[in-house]
């Protein structure tokens, strides 16, 4: 049974300073599942102590001593994939074999992946008579995102723990199930107490309190541009290391030589993926403008036969969007493109054909938008492309780059090396060629307004690493 009213501090579940709850809503139903308990200012307080007192032993651990345990995390962690696949299903709406095999699967790939790193990695290196040595960096506070739970956290956690520090999460008050089930599997695999401690809470509560915390030496954040703006100014008086990972508009470039039925099927099926509710979903489809029709009816044809439905039923694509919040934002969005002028291809405002109630986003479509559009500006992270035309490849990139967002970029081409050319040119943290997937051990991270830091791999470990430098060491 998860332990939905206590959090997990030093190695027990406690329970909150303050009494106070907030109402879990299935997405798919509209209806309160359960109330979660929510944390203060002192709850976070007593993490930190916890975390600080716990990073003077584990920081001192050997390489060994930490690959056994993400060894016994992984072993944990596979017993309750489907456990964790049902939470993230019942409360953000993803359907359950999508739940089970990305989001729970995300989470298990990304820990036995730092754990690869962690076997190699050099912590020490001479440079004459100097060791260069890396070590942890502190206590880090993590505060994570509801549309890839088990993703965001895995890729953050995991590393802190292969780098020898401590940290306090505050997860999504959204998606709290699926992380208070991690924390029963962190306990059962022998973590430490101190070195994993989980709050749940409220952003300008919790989040705040972390982020301004003179006790935290560093802020790992995955969310919206606006509030990673906020943790970052609240963050400045202590001078900590803040990571960041935030929006994203991505440009997915299709050259007029590309397999132009490959490209447009790919790249809309990307984009309703998790009901569009990816950071770095190709959401603006960069095509000649002498294709624009045939791109219309072929993007069409993809989202007229994407069928959002009941999340456990086998025949559901996608699921409906987080929360009634989201689901207005997205709706004041899509009527705000169709009075901009947009040309709409495929769904549009209201519920999907023979759903009433849920948080559902019928899969939208529009063509003939430029880039001025406020659809073409702002992230929807929801089920809805824009597809918009160029005369040549030079305005194609142009385009491309004319975002305050650099999380990632596609290019679809009849070649290898032309693809590269074009991928080469967008300033983006990610870029993906001819559908080819990421690369889980690459980096993973933005430019501009997309965020500051890469997490992943052996990038993901260095986040949480001071680096010292011992002149003299290596001196006769």
């Amino acid at each position: 049974m998860v332990n939905r009213t206590q959090f997990y501090i030093d190695g027990a579940w406690v329970d909150p300073v303050v009494r106070k709850s907030h109402p879990v809503v299935n997405p798919a139903t509209e209806e309160a599942m359960y109330d979660i308990a929510l944390g203060s200012k002192t709850d976070v307080d007593n993490a930190v102590v916890a975390a600080r007192r716990a990073f003077e032993t584990f920081s001192q651990t050997s390489r060994e001593d930490r690959v056994a345990l993400l060894e016994r995390i992984i072993a944990v962690y596979k017993t309750r994939m489907k456990d964790i696949a049902a939470a993230v299903s019942d409360e953000m709406g993803a359907p359950l074999p999508f739940a089970e095999k990305f989001q729970a699967g995300s989470g298990l790939t990304h820990i036995s992946s730092t754990l690869k790193v962690l076997k190699t990695y050099h912590f020490e290196e001479s440079i004459g008579s100097a060791m260069v040595v890396r070590e942890p960096i502190g206590v880090i506070g993590m505060i994570t995102p509801w549309n890839w739970p088990m993703n965001q956290i895995a890729c953050k956690v995991a590393p802190a723990i292969a780098a020898g520090c401590t940290m306090i999460l505050k997860p999504s008050e959204f998606t709290p199930s699926s992380v208070l089930i991690l924390a029963e599997i962190f306990h059962e695999a022998g973590v430490p107490k101190g070195v994993f401690n989980l709050i749940n809470g409220l952003g300008p509560e919790v989040g705040a309190a972390m982020s301004e915390h003179p006790g935290i030496d560093m802020i790992s954040f995955t969310g919206s541009t606006r509030a990673g703006i906020d943790v970052a100014q609240r963050a400045a008086p202590t001078v900590k290391r803040i990571s960041q990972e935030l929006g994203g508009k991505s440009p997915n470039v299709i050259l007029e030589d590309a397999d132009l039925t490959k490209a447009v099927t790919s790249g809309v099926r990307q984009v309703f993926s998790n009901s569009g509710q990816s950071c770095n979903a190709p959401t603006r489809m960069i095509v000649p403008l002498s294709k624009m029709r045939e791109v219309g009816e072929i993007a069409k044809g993809v989202a007229e036969k994407t069928k959002a439905g009941d999340p456990r039923a086998a025949d559901t694509d996608i699921g409906p969007v987080v929360s009634s919040i989201q689901w207005n934002k997205i709706q004041g969005l899509i009527k705000k493109a169709i009075d901009e002028g947009a040309a709409l291809v495929a769904g549009g405002v209201g519920l999907p054909e023979g759903i009433n109630k849920g948080f559902y986003v019928r899969p939208t479509v529009f063509a003939d938008v430029t880039n001025d559009m406020t659809i073409a500006r702002e992230e929807v992270f929801g089920p809805v492309l824009v597809i918009i035309g160029y005369k040549d490849e030079a305005e194609a990139v142009r385009i491309a780059n004319d975002t305050p967002y650099g999380l990632a970029g596609y290019v679809w081409a009849g070649t290898v090396d032309r693809a590269r050319s074009v991928g080469r040119q967008l300033r983006a943290g990610s870029v993906n060629l001819n559908g080819v997937p990421n690369e889980w051990a690459a980096p993973f991270g933005g430019y501009k307004q997309s965020g500051n830091g890469r997490e992943w791999g052996k990038f993901g470990l260095e986040e949480y690493l001071e680096v010292k430098s011992i002149a003299g060491f290596s001196a006769a």
